[in-house]
Order: structure tokens, then sequence, then C-alpha cells
């Protein structure tokens, strides 16, 4: 590499800002995370077989490296232009329910081994596997349990496997090039509304615009807004475990509507 800068660390891993010999800027993480850094390459080829994502440049045991992505302001018309290319990414559709490779959400594993639907996929290797990481309250416990028998009632109409990032909070939307381009993706066969349940969680710029260009591409199931929060129950487990208590109120406020529908 002919000039790296320094941009700090995010769990546990060096962030570099390069330039190879050959003058391409690349970004750079650096760290003792191989099978990371392997899972995080192979879902944004496969992501990028449909989806704008950064080119892998290098996935190796102590580094992975990808283009470096230019960062714009968002816009009303990028988000147009985002949303309708989510649509077609979800559309292009996935094997099964799960992955060919190990999954990790931050530096936590998740199990992608396929499951025959949906439901208890997101039940065995997404829900209850973070349950038991949580540390909640017996009582706590026994709620979530409770809604997780319901999976299978209240997931609505049942659909294909759908090719999505898995992550996608608006920390992993980078506006680039007119549109949004996916990073750091937990990419996998899974629901779509899960990706759009993700977006409205921690909320997105423009997500109006984003959400009303997806509905004309491929309009979403009847009810999907109603089972946002059953597709947030993971996302918010995942931070009760990486981040404490603070998430508890959310996560519990989730669980008992999914209990209602």
């Amino acid at each position: 590499m002919r000039s790296a800068e320094d941009l700090g660390a995010s769990h546990g891993r060096r962030l570099q800002r390069g330039v190879l010999e050959d003058g391409r800027e690349v970004f750079v993480k650096i760290g003792a995370a191989s099978e990371v850094f392997a899972s995080e390459a192979a879902g944004l080829r496969w992501l990028g077989e449909v989806a704008d994502v950064p080119e892998v440049v290098e996935a190796g045991p102590d580094r992975l490296v990808l283009s470096w992505v230019p960062a714009e302001p968002p816009s009303a018309a990028a988000a147009e232009r985002f949303g309708r290319s989510l649509a077609r990414l979800h559309r292009a559709g996935a094997p099964g329910f799960g992955a060919p490779w190990p999954g990790f959400i931050a530096t936590l594993p998740m199990d992608n081994t396929p499951a025959g639907d949906w439901p208890a996929f997101y039940a065995s290797r997404r829900v209850l596997p973070f349950l038991r990481m949580a540390r909640l309250p017996a009582a706590d416990v026994a709620l979530v349990e409770r809604a997780v028998e319901r999976f299978a009632e209240v997931a609505g109409p049942v659909e294909p496997p759908a090719r999505i990032h898995g992550d996608l909070w608006s920390g992993n939307v980078l506006w680039s090039g007119g549109s949004g381009v996916l990073i750091d993706p937990a990419a996998h066969g899974g629901h779509r509304e899960t990706d759009l349940a993700m977006l409205d969680l921690f909320g997105l710029p423009y997500l109006d615009r984003v959400l009303g260009a997806y509905r004309e591409e491929w309009p979403p199931a009847d009810g999907w807004r109603e089972r946002v929060p059953l597709h947030q129950l993971h996302p918010l487990l995942v931070h009760v475990v990486l981040f404490g208590g603070a998430y508890r109120d959310g996560l519990m406020n989730a669980v008992r509507r999914v209990l209602a529908l």
C-alpha cells in the first residue's frame, strides 16, 4: 500500500483509508477476524450481483480491503433510487432461508444453517440464540418465548426467500453516486420485511421516499407495517447483548406488540 490514514477503530478492528500502488483508494479493516472478514466478503459479493456495494479487493486472515466509496449528502432522488434498488435486490431471491457461509452481526456469530421456512429460521437461528445471550430476567425470557411460539401465526403471507442485507440500519447505507451503497452486511436468504423493519427501527434520511419507491417496484404484502415489531425482535436482542439494559424497554415493547398481533 502506498499510503494509509488511520480512521480509528470499530468493534476492535482498526480502520484505515489507503491508496494502493496502482492509485486506487481503499477502505481497510485490520484485526484478527478471519471468519468475520470472510463472511462479510461473501455477503458483499452476493449482494453485489444485484445491488451497489464496495468491491472486495482482498479478504485475508487479518484484513479486509474494499474499494473506497466517496460519500455525498442524501437527497430525495437518491432515496427513491435506493428504494427501487432495494426492492430489486430482495426480488433477486436466495436458494433458501440461510446462507452457505457463517453469519456475523458486529462481532457476534449467527447461525446461517438453512431452515425449511422463515418462521422456523427466524426463531431457531436468530431470536432464541440471542435470547440466551441477553441475560434478561426470567419473566422477560418467558414473554419472548411466548412471542416466538406465535411466529408462524403472525408472520403474514408465505414468501420465497429474499436476498437481504440483514443489518440494514442507516449507518450501513452510504449515500454515493446518486443512490445508497450497502456496506457491512449480515447477508443471507431471509424475509424482505426484515430489512424494511431495520430501516424503520433506527431511521434513515428520506425514509418515506425509500419506502414509496420500494412499493412502486415491489409492494410488500398487506399488513407489513403491523409486522415491523416482529422483525425488530432480533436486532433489539442484538443490542441488548452488545450494549445492555438500555435497549430492554424497546425489546419488551416490541414483544408485547407481537403478542397483540
